[in-house]
């Protein structure tokens, strides 16, 4: 009887156990939506327009609705980055916010962006993007004030191609991809780790150079993204013929290849409490592209888009 009684309160802890967890999971879904970046070629060759839909799919709305370039590449909370050439010439970028529904759109700063991914610490009022001045000044990192548009470089190496940067969790660390001379076509991008303040380059992924992938046109090692709770890095690389998402941890020690799917994986995010990723992907041939949330306990995965637009790429976390 003892022991009935001991089974029964077992399952009556794991079941509120399990209540918790669910209840958790649908607070996290309802805390955020997914906005991410689509082509028009209808309205002009290069309209590229941001939209934003609920995690389930639904409510898809384009909320740049400007012919200009415009990508979103980083939101904090519920403000969303983007860049745009909307009030200068054809992709001479600057940094833009708005609110989720598209509103409040406001220009950041003066400093003009190459076309790269970037990062926010310090609650969202410090962002690391790739920048450049001038023409002499190309691919360096500044440290970018977002509520009064200052700006400091961090990176002086101008023979060298710096990008898609990543804070750390705690904000000291940056992970980015390096190319040592960005004139040089016969070399590629790596991923590599450094202190914010500068100090010593650590090299995190070696690309195998036997691959079959090794001479195709794609990513080697890019658009990194820091999982929130978890001590590990994730990254693009093209290898056996298709974009995959792969994963490191900060020390290099690790690396291996976070999802196994058939089909081409790309540009991804993680929800800021580490619950969700997701993902762009394609079929190989690259004819259409979706957009997929996973959630990274079960990893179950599901497609929250259509084939209303061909190119759908580059999601991101926004809050609500």
């Amino acid at each position: 009887m003892e022991k009935l009684l001991g089974i029964g309160v077992l399952l009556i802890l794991m079941g509120c156990a399990n209540s918790k967890s669910s209840v958790k999971q649908a607070a996290s879904e309802k805390s955020y939506s997914i906005a991410y970046n689509i082509h028009l070629p209808d309205k002009n060759k290069d309209d590229w327009e941001i939209m934003r839909m609920n995690m389930d799919g639904s409510d898809k709305k384009n909320i740049s609705n400007h012919p200009d370039v415009a990508w979103t590449y980083h939101a904090y909370q519920n403000r969303l980055f983007f860049i745009s050439d909307r009030d200068t010439s054809y992709r001479c970028f600057f940094l833009y916010e708005c609110d989720p529904q598209g509103n409040k759109v406001k220009k950041i700063s003066d400093l003009r962006l190459e076309d790269s991914w970037m990062s926010t610490r310090n609650k969202g009022k410090e962002m690391i993007v790739t920048g450049r001045i001038g023409k002499a000044i190309r691919y360096q990192f500044f440290i970018l004030n977002t509520s009064t548009g200052a700006y400091r470089q961090i990176t002086t190496d101008t023979a060298a191609m710096y990008s898609d940067p990543c804070f750390s969790p705690d904000g000291k660390k940056i992970v980015f991809s390096y190319k040592k001379n960005r004139r040089d076509k016969s070399t590629h991008e790596e991923l590599y780790l450094m202190n914010v303040d500068g100090g010593p380059m650590t090299q995190l992924t070696y690309y195998p150079e036997d691959n079959p992938s090794a001479k195709d046109y794609g990513y080697r090692a890019g658009s990194a993204r820091w999982h929130p709770t978890e001590n590990f890095i994730t990254y693009v690389s093209k290898q056996d013929g298709r974009n995959s998402i792969f994963a490191v941890t900060p020390d290099g020690k690790k690396q291996w290849k976070l999802l196994d799917n058939p089909d081409s994986d790309g540009w991804h995010d993680w929800s800021p409490d580490g619950q969700w990723l997701v993902f762009n992907n394609s079929d190989n041939a690259e004819t259409q592209y979706h957009i997929t949330l996973m959630n990274w306990k079960t990893k179950a995965q599901k497609q929250l888009t259509d084939t209303t637009y061909k190119s759908q790429l580059g999601p991101v976390f926004v809050g609500k």
